[in-house]
């Protein structure tokens, strides 16, 4: 019994492990690397120290290259737009739209322009390790800590944040953020995204009802400013607001 045993030893030490984190960066970038076109349900829910201040819940969209769009539907309609060069955070009840370059725009969804660029999670991360500490939201998942590329880390991803089109925001996050993906263990889809700051902020998307190139034309990535509504230069808003 001696040799059967060993050998099966052998065999499972030469079988990946499945605790191993790059195993599921790559299932989770194989899923979407070849996809034009994506589009998926979302619910967005943002905390500070443990208490929930909004819930928003939508659907977004992301076209190759640099391109997503962020339609909230409940409570109110507003909307979030990257045409790769600008991002454009839209209130109709406000009758304003802020305008921001997309490379400077330090925004809540900046991990997720991953998947409207070449779905390198590089990009956006320097580490990712397993978070064996955050519970997953459905068994068969596994929640992934990325140490966020921060701008002071410089560095090649910064450079090719630069020189690449196909990025619709900066990789750079912001300094001190933890953000968690959470993907099916099996496929790699996405499930959750959760970015944690220091001062107990906390933003969480829920993605639900992927669809892999939906038929999405280019104008609908690009944004009409309505009559009568007025352009604000800079940052998007601070704070809470900053979420949608």
């Amino acid at each position: 019994m001696i040799f059967p045993l060993a050998f099966l030893w052998i065999h499972l030490l030469a079988l990946p492990s499945f605790s191993d984190a790059a195993i599921y960066v790559k299932r989770f970038e194989a899923k979407y690397r070849a996809e034009k076109t994506l589009q998926a349900t979302f619910l967005e829910r943002y905390t500070e120290n443990g208490q929930t201040v909004r819930t928003e819940a939508g659907t977004a969209y992301f076209r190759r290259p640099g391109k997503m769009r962020w339609e909230y539907e409940s409570p109110e309609q507003d909307l979030f737009l990257v045409d790769s060069k600008t991002a454009w955070f839209y209130v109709p009840n406000d009758h304003t739209v802020t305008r921001v370059p997309a490379k400077q725009s330090a925004d809540w969804r900046t991990p997720l322009a991953l998947l409207a660029g070449e779905m390198k999670v590089s990009r956006v991360c320097a580490r990712v390790e397993l978070a064996e500490s955050e519970k997953a939201t459905a068994v068969g998942n596994v929640v992934l800590r990325c140490q966020v590329r921060s701008a002071e880390a410089g560095g090649a991803s910064s450079r090719d944040d630069r020189q690449n089109a196909d990025s619709p925001a900066s990789s750079q996050g912001r300094q001190g953020d933890t953000v968690f993906f959470e993907i099916v263990r099996e496929t790699g889809e996405l499930a959750r995204l959760l970015v944690r700051q220091s001062g107990g902020v906390q933003v969480e998307f829920r993605f639900e009802n992927w669809r892999m190139n939906p038929p999405l034309a280019d104008s609908f990535f690009r944004f009409e400013v309505p009559a009568g509504v007025a352009i604000v230069n800079g940052e998007l808003p601070a704070g809470d607001a900053a979420v949608k």
